[in-house]
């Protein structure tokens, strides 16, 4: 009767014509204030866009699913409002830029300006008659501007261009952990306008210089010219492709700028290092005070904003601690690349969501009830009273420095010590396999400080060959990114573990008893495809190693454990057989007809309608969580 049922359910979403699309996860729960945010890489432009007197806020993210440019409504009242949910207004492409010259925001891409952008649309293009002839290698950022840099009335062309050709991209530690390439760069060259702003004609360009040699960040510059002193002329800050703001103040003229040599900014006396990377940086007067405001869009989506409290410390313009702008909450979201665990974390009856991100933090997201449920803000978990949050530091990641701000959080929860509550198992960036016990109450979770999952290993501890760190003791290291499920496959009554091993085969880290201790034993590759052969779920190295994100569930209801792997949404590998101490999975086939992955994606299951029957909550690089009922509930 089961296989007939698995059979049937099969052939059904096989004949199907097309896929069922997933949903973007509601908050349902009016009312809720949440941080501001879109999807992947926000760029913000604030700009009075509806024309009622107060500044709103613009932010575009050239992600996918999220791909758009949001109107967020400033409903006024104060200068950290919160704004009305975004409204998609247009296609986002990167390197768009704003800059404000002329008293009106004017946009700009690469090669194109668009001086009549408002809410009619982005209005005539206008060709930029000028091309950058320098050989940079590989670039990234691209980012054309306007300033009026000598104060002739003149409209000049500033690029911010980040410069990867010394960096490279992948695999250049030594085995003391030194990065063998160079560092990122990040130049800004002002091209000279010596026509006019309606007719512009434009000469050489030129890097600009500060403190005798190039202004030269850390990838990404963002350029803003923009008087931050107030003395008449125009200084340089700018951003990076890591977490600082550098200041370069114009000791020259109005006409003739000279720079000093860049200073990061600083909160209390030390450089500020905001929450992540990957800075989009805007010079704009938010409060309308008179003294210029910094607003920064990061990688998870969210927007920074920085008020200038009108003094300086030390020559460098003195802000508030940066505030995330903050909305009325509309659907589900935490940081960037969610990988979401549905579990009842808190003992009340309904699954809520446990979430990783690229910050490296764990998010909880409790179920409120419902039907719909209804959701809690995101908030991160903490152990021994400390924020969780796991970070490559300088040399974690495989990829290089300048991925210091990521920790690519992914996650189980489950009983791993086998107490009656549930714990938490994570990998990350590092590849290091972690477990935070739960020392508290089944309606309250309370979390120790982490510890390493540890394999009764025969001789030396594995570690992939690209990883230039040795593991310490028994502890398991494995590619990084990669999800580490906590399951009893054996039926034998203990959680296993099954992940990726160090050459990329997903398979079983079987649970023991000995001498009345739990242990795990090394890796089985039991874990096979239709032909028999060991299920190897990536085949790449170093940075393109891992990644994959798996989840284990019984999807059609045969009785067998099904594989749920992340693709452009969800894949499913249905389990057709597990005998002998094996178990063989059938080809990957798509679950969800809605794209939701650019990067990656990451599949979970729920129950939230609590009929037995797992359905699919996908979360996504642009932060969201997607939601697809599975076909056996209709």
């Amino acid at each position: 009767m089961i296989l007939t049922t698995s059979l049937a359910f099969v052939a059904a979403t096989l004949a199907a014509d097309s896929l069922p699309e997933s949903i973007r996860l509601p908050y349902n729960h009016p009312g809720l204030v949440v941080d501001l945010g879109v999807g992947l890489w926000a760029s913000p432009f604030p700009m009075d866009f509806d024309g009622d007197g107060d500044p709103d806020l613009l932010v575009a993210c050239a992600d996918t699913p999220s791909n758009g440019i949001y109107f967020f409504e400033n409903p006024g009242g104060s200068d950290t409002p919160v704004f009305k949910p975004g409204v998609r207004i247009g296609e986002a492409v990167h390197n768009t830029t704003i800059s404000y010259t002329g008293g009106k925001p004017i946009m700009a891409r690469p090669k194109e300006v668009y001086p009549d952008f408002g809410p009619d649309g982005w209005g005539k293009r206008e060709k930029i008659d000028f091309v950058f002839k320098e050989d940079l290698g590989k670039t990234r950022a691209n980012q054309w501007k306007f300033a009026d840099y000598d104060g002739n009335g003149a409209r000049d062309l500033v690029l911010g261009i980040g410069v990867w050709a010394d960096y490279g991209w992948d695999d250049a530690w030594n085995e003391r952990g030194e990065w063998q390439n160079g560092p990122l760069h990040g130049y800004v060259y002002v091209v000279p306008n010596t026509g006019t702003n309606d007719a512009p004609e434009y000469g050489e360009p030129f890097r600009v210089q500060a403190g005798g040699s190039d202004v030269d960040t850390y990838g990404c510059p963002s350029p803003n010219f923009a008087d931050f002193d107030n003395d008449g002329d125009l200084d340089l800050l700018t951003g990076e492709f890591l977490d600082r703001l550098t200041y370069f103040e114009n000791t020259g003229t109005r006409s003739e700028p000279v720079y000093a040599a860049g200073r990061f900014i600083q909160q209390d006396r030390k450089t500020l290092h905001l929450d992540l990377q990957m800075l989009q940086v805007v010079a704009f007067d938010w409060n309308q005070d008179g003294h210029t405001d910094v607003i920064v869009g990061k990688e998870d989506g969210r927007v920074v904003y920085l008020r200038h409290t009108g003094w300086q410390q030390g020559g460098v313009p003195l802000f508030d601690p940066p505030v995330y702008f903050q909305q009325e909450a509309v659907h589900v979201k935490t940081g960037a690349l969610s990988t979401p665990y549905g579990i009842d974390w808190d003992g009340d009856g309904d699954d809520d969501i446990l979430s990783g991100d690229t910050a490296g933090y764990l998010n909880f997201v409790e179920n409120l009830g419902g039907d719909p449920p209804q959701w809690a803000a995101p908030v991160y978990l903490k152990a021994d009273g400390e924020t969780i949050r796991i970070q490559a530091g300088p040399n974690g990641s495989i990829q290089g420095p300048a991925e210091a701000k990521w920790g690519y959080t992914v996650l189980n929860a489950a009983d791993w010590n086998h107490d009656g509550l549930p714990d938490l198992v994570i990998n990350s960036i590092w590849g290091r396999v972690e477990w935070f016990e739960n020392i508290g109450t089944r309606t309250e979770p309370k979390l120790k400080a982490a510890q390493p999952i540890e394999v009764e290993w025969k001789g030396k501890t594995p570690k992939p060959a690209w990883t230039w760190w040795k593991p310490k003791g028994d502890e398991l290291v494995t590619q990084w990114r990669t999800t580490p499920i906590v399951y009893d496959w054996n039926g034998d009554g203990l959680n296993d573990l099954a992940m990726l091993d160090t050459e990329g085969y997903f398979s079983l880290y079987e649970r023991a008893k000995k001498r009345r201790k739990l242990v795990l034993l090394p890796p089985q590759r039991v874990f096979l495809d239709e032909a028999g052969q060991p299920l190897r779920l990536n085949e790449r190295t170093a940075g393109g190693s891992g990644r994959r994100k798996i989840a284990v569930t019984d999807w059609d209801g045969d009785g067998l454990p099904d594989l749920l792997l992340n693709s452009s949404s969800a894949d499913w590998m249905r389990c057709v057989s597990a005998e002998g101490g094996t178990w063989r999975f059938a080809a990957p086939q798509l679950l969800d007809g809605r794209k939701v992955a650019g990067h990656t994606s990451c599949p979970a299951t729920v129950d939230w309608d609590q009929n037995g029957i797992p359905d699919l909550l996908v979360g996504a690089e642009d932060g969201f969580f997607y939601y697809l009922k599975n076909p056996r509930s209709k």
